[in-house]
């Protein structure tokens, strides 16, 4: 790695954009800073950056990851009767990587369960005249995926809904408990530079709270995202019949908000080096936060789900199977192979890394 890319420059005219917003307006939540810095449509990170250059995710490591969530998918098909038409929505598709490795294994291992599957990727990156080249690059063929802007208003779905690594990509606020108040953290300047300045907390997170039955402890900063739960309702009101699987860094609210936990879980990405300073490489890093999986269980079944299980990503694969490809020695000509694919199966299984990742799955029949 060369030392001199941690000190990357921020996005000039996107540091700008904010500072202006601040100056003409004052201080903005961090949420709204958050979306600006990421999802800006002409400047933000998620636009103008390879993630993978920045940090590691699951179908980045080896299309074993696809192959085992295509063996999920054919259970929640037979457990649905395996109908003639079996709907697949993925949420925050981004490169389209995981749908090409998921219909790449059903081709071959699940034909009945391809030809039923309509597969329907979706990303804020996948827009304009480019989306159906990005797709192709990815390995997939047009005749098999669709391109949606957003999950659809009313239950048109039978199958699975599926996101990995969405929720916790989601604009959220960040807050403070200080001599027994809470405080929201705005985003404000000082001498020129971003910094938080504290605030009475929006009626939104006090409701989160109140809600929740947890508050963070005292010296405690933590983060509050009011949007994963909304999405979970909406992804209730899209599905007709079948599965929601979330695939995402979290913890239940007992864990997230405990009064151990001093700094929250803020973390910024950049070269595959983490950091927790969001006001550094505007634009240019990104930044994240665990999921509040007792919200985000909660605001499902209000909206008719059913959690049907709650676990980690290592727990989830080897029940699916992941390691079986090891069980037999290679081939001498398969040695390479062998050797990558037992790499990326302990990298996905690692509870310290990919492995501590929770599994949501929550139905609707």
């Amino acid at each position: 790695m060369n030392l001199s890319d941690l000190d990357a420059t921020h996005n000039a005219a996107l540091k700008d954009l904010i500072t202006e917003r601040i100056r003409a307006s004052g201080p903005i939540s961090f949420a709204e800073f958050y979306e600006t810095v990421l999802y800006h449509p002409r400047h933000g990170y998620y636009f103008t950056s390879d993630p993978t250059r920045d940090f590691q995710s699951s179908p980045n490591v080896h299309p074993v990851f696809g192959a085992a969530i295509a063996r999920k998918l054919a259970t929640f098909w037979r457990d649905m009767g395996g109908p003639a038409r079996f709907d697949v929505f993925e949420a925050g598709a981004s490169s389209g990587r995981l749908a090409a490795d998921v219909l790449r294994h059903l081709r071959s291992a699940e034909p009945a369960l391809y030809k039923a599957i309509r597969y329907v990727v979706q990303d804020v990156t996948l827009t304009g005249d480019t989306a159906s080249d990005r797709l192709v690059d990815a390995g997939l063929a047009p005749d098999k995926v669709e391109v949606a802007a957003s999950l659809p208003d009313s239950p048109q779905i039978e199958g699975c809904i599926l996101s990995n690594e969405l929720l916790d990509a989601l604009p959220f606020h960040r807050i403070r408990r200080r001599d027994g108040q809470l405080y929201e953290l705005l985003v404000g300047l000082d001498n020129g530079a971003f910094a938080d300045v504290e605030a009475p907390p929006s009626p939104g997170i006090l409701a989160y709270f109140e809600a929740l039955g947890v508050q963070p402890g005292e010296g405690c900063e933590a983060e509050v995202n009011l949007v994963a739960p909304a999405w979970i309702g909406r992804a209730a009101a899209a599905l007709r019949r079948g599965y929601v699987l979330t695939l995402d860094y979290g913890y239940e609210a007992t864990n997230l908000y405990a009064p151990w936990r001093k700094r929250g879980t803020l973390l910024t990405f950049y070269r595959h080096t983490s950091g927790d300073d969001p006001y550094a490489r505007i634009g240019r890093q990104d930044i994240t936060a665990s999921v509040d999986f007792t919200s985000v269980m909660r605001a499902g079944e209000a909206a008719g789900l059913r959690t049907v299980e709650f676990s980690t990503q290592a727990e989830f694969l080897a029940a699916l199977g992941i390691g079986e490809a090891l069980a037999q020695p290679p081939a001498t000509d398969q040695l390479e192979a062998y050797t990558a694919l037992r790499r990326a199966v302990t990298e996905l299984l690692d509870p310290a890394g990919l492995g501590r990742i929770r599994i949501l799955i929550q139905a609707k029949t």
